[in-house]
């Protein structure tokens, strides 16, 4: 996950600070030390990392404990607004319905910047926009083409001419199509520039003179790292309505460096990417972005995920009273293994629980997503009747499952066995008799209070 390795050892510092038996000058310095270390070695300036840690000891040792606070339960809150602070403020990009925002995209030659606008006008579209691209990239052989293709993998229009030579005529034609369609989002997708920031700069002014767009967004590349403040702090000078989307923080160690650095110009930083997919955006905040790293988790995301994928599967009301009720279907439990896969690897919703985030190993984690996607395989061996009474699966039909799955008897056995547990939990926790206590006892009670209520159907015994 984003600057996993930072994560492990932050969370690391705060944990061995929690089980020391006094929070003395010592142990404070000793956990400086360790933030050190961890945001060092995430290529995190040097002079940045000093003045964030000795913030951190500076509140630590001096400052009064709040009410009903205990001094480690302080430390640990002093770390995490320092952190938040240190990334700089929330920034959104708000959409207006029936009013189009304008937004031109810049950024050097591989940043990501093309598959950047397509994970915008997906992450808009999904909140109920009606959004569109324009490729005004006439630099880049091929670009209108893969734009496009991204542009029919979420489902929204491509505006575009790949014959065109003149990109800020392209643009203007581009946006005003897309205006007069009465699109809420116009992402403009521009030509990246190699290494000369100037060049790219230059042609930004052009093409903005010709779209006059509401926003200019430049697209960073997480793996550069500290090299990073260069680009931001270029961009930032040359336009007031600038922000920042930093891309590529799933698997570097200068991600860390990279988000710092930006952070560190002013320049607002409104979304990062954590990943190949297209659902792999996320608008930054840093207090939850800190959350995750610390493992606190980011229940907030999660709920937000778990209601757009319900809301994309049109989930019945009826349909909800029955499986509280403890009459899940297989079919059930496959519908939902095909909805947490719309939500994104299993990895990325388990760091969003707190106390989940680092706790499973990779290993774990991974044998953990093999064994749902053998599932899956499984079920779609098995006939409709199978899948509505799983009761019907006796040693022939599990047999017969098996071959047609390429799967063990055991496999098969396996998945009945988890199926009826989960049963049992879900009526359950219908029931209230959930846990009490601990991340699982955190994540069900705000779980119950976000979904719809489905009335007294879900209590049935």
């Amino acid at each position: 996950m984003v600057l996993e390795s930072l994560g492990r050892a932050l969370h690391g510092a705060l944990r061995k600070l929690s089980r020391a038996p006094h929070i003395d000058e010592r142990a404070i310095k000793e956990l400086v030390r360790e933030i050190q270390r961890a945001l060092l070695q995430a290529d995190v300036n040097v002079e940045l990392v000093l003045g964030l840690t000795k913030r951190i000891e500076k509140r630590a040792l001096e400052e009064k404990l709040p009410p009903g606070m205990g001094r480690k339960e302080h430390v640990i809150k002093i770390v995490y607004q320092e952190l938040s602070e240190f990334l700089g403020k929330p920034s959104e990009l708000a959409l207006e319905p029936g009013k189009s925002k304008v937004l031109l995209m810049v950024g050097l030659q591989g940043s990501g910047k093309t598959t950047s606008v397509a994970k915008l006008v997906a992450h808009f579209k999904k909140r109920g926009f009606k959004v569109g691209t324009v490729c005004a990239d006439t630099f880049r052989p091929g670009a209108y083409e893969q734009l496009s293709q991204l542009g029919q993998q979420v489902g929204v229009e491509v505006f575009g001419d790949p014959k065109a030579k003149d990109s800020i005529k392209l643009a203007k034609e581009g946006v005003k199509r897309l205006k007069d369609e009465r699109l809420e989002l116009i992402v403009v997708d521009s030509a990246g520039r190699h290494r000369k920031e100037e060049a790219l700069m230059e042609e930004m002014r052009q093409i903005a003179e010709g779209i006059k767009p509401d926003e200019i967004m430049l697209v960073v590349d997480g793996t550069i790292g500290q090299q990073a403040k260069e680009q931001a702090a270029a961009f930032k000078s040359a336009t007031e309505i600038g922000s920042i989307l930093v891309t590529k923080l799933d698997g570097t160690a200068k991600g860390g460096g990279a988000l710092s650095a930006v952070a560190a110009t002013g320049a607002p930083i409104k979304f990062i990417g954590v990943g190949e997919h297209i659902e792999d955006l996320e608008p930054f905040v840093p207090e939850r972005f800190v959350a995750r790293l610390l493992g606190m988790g980011d229940i907030e995301t999660l709920l937000k995920k778990i209601q757009e994928v319900a809301e994309e599967e049109k989930l019945k009301p009826a349909d909800m009273k029955a499986i509280l009720a403890g009459k899940l279907t297989l079919r059930d439990v496959y519908d939902q293994l095909e909805a947490m896969s719309k939500m994104g690897p299993l990895k990325k919703l388990m760091q969003m629980i707190p106390g989940m985030s680092v706790a499973v190993p990779d290993e774990q984690m991974r044998v953990g997503e093999e064994k749902l996607k053998k599932f899956k395989v499984i079920m779609q061996s098995m006939t409709p009747q199978e899948l509505e009474n799983p009761k019907l699966l006796h040693a022939s039909r599990i047999r017969r499952v098996a071959k047609g799955s390429g799967t063990s008897e055991a496999e098969v056995k396996e998945l009945l066995k988890q199926y009826d547990l989960m049963r049992k939990f879900i009526k359950t926790f219908a029931k209230g008799r959930g846990p009490k206590f601990g991340p699982w006892a955190k994540l069900m009670k705000e779980m119950k209070g976000a979904l719809p209520d489905f009335g007294s159907g879900g209590k049935t015994s």
